[in-house]
């Protein structure tokens, strides 16, 4: 058996999420293993970082699957790209050592919220972008994202409903970038995340840039621990799944020879 790492580009529209599923039609993870099979010609397992809900997209989602075969990373990569449908494409293959787990070694994960700021339509952002025409405070957005950064109870920012479970989660960064009127981003890095938990706290900040929350309130909401006390969840279709990074070691060289390419820096750009 051979331990191979895949890092996935997909449009998340028409999948009900990262994970297979009862009652589902199309995930990310069927229609994965579903082409590895056809090409390996027996039953596969899949492992990703994580998982992703329906109508989310990412670019740069980690997996691993162990594979009787003897096709080396880039044949693999190319037999993928001529059956897998085309809103799934697998952007690099590389053969890891037999004990690297994309969920369990993952250190961190960047996503990307974008939201369309602007009056008019914009048909090339309408996939990937939550339109709000009002024009959004910046700034204020901005202030209030500054008490998420580090280590806190995250349960009012979670899905409502969901099981009992560790709500502390520690947040490396959340950026808010862009400009009133126009495109904005918000950027979030953390070790892990709850049900829906980047959606909700990019909703929440739309309503502090909407004026219907003070930024001084965050504090608040993150202390009573109560979903209720957040905002909306944003729509699925604004969030991005960037990049996956890893602690443990990375692919093997054809002379044995074991790269680290998961350990370097976040770009801040």
């Amino acid at each position: 058996m051979t331990n191979f790492q895949l890092t996935l580009e997909y449009d998340g529209r028409d999948f009900a999420g990262w994970q297979r599923q009862a009652g589902a039609t199309r995930t990310v993870q069927g229609v994965l293993e579903a082409a590895l099979e056809r090409i390996v010609g027996h039953p596969v397992g899949v492992v990703g970082s994580g998982r992703t809900d329906a109508g989310v997209h990412a670019e740069g989602q980690v997996a691993n699957v162990r594979l009787e075969t003897l096709l080396e990373p880039e044949p693999l990569r190319r037999a993928l790209e001529g059956v897998l449908p085309g809103d799934i494409a697998v952007r690099d293959a590389a053969v890891v050592p037999e004990s690297f787990h994309a969920r369990f070694d993952a250190r961190s994960k960047l996503y990307r919220y974008t939201i369309w700021n602007g009056v008019c339509r914009s048909p090339l952002r309408a996939a990937r972008a939550w339109q709000i025409r009002r024009e959004l405070d910046l700034a204020a957005m901005v202030e209030a994202s500054l008490a998420f950064a580090g280590t806190h109870d995250f349960s009012s920012f979670r899905a409502a409903g969901s099981p009992g479970q560790d709500t502390v989660r520690t947040l490396a960064r959340l950026d808010v970038e862009g400009r009133a009127g126009a495109e904005i981003q918000i950027r979030i890095e953390g070790d892990g995340f709850l049900r829906q938990m980047v959606r909700v706290l990019a909703g929440t900040l739309v309503e502090v840039g909407r004026g219907r929350r003070r930024p001084e309130s965050m504090a608040a909401i993150l202390a009573a621990r109560d979903r209720r006390r957040a905002g909306a969840t944003a729509p699925a279709h604004g969030l991005t799944l960037v990049r996956v990074f890893y602690a443990s070691p990375g692919p093997v060289s054809s002379d044995g020879a074991v790269s680290n390419p998961f350990s370097d820096a976040i770009p801040r750009s």
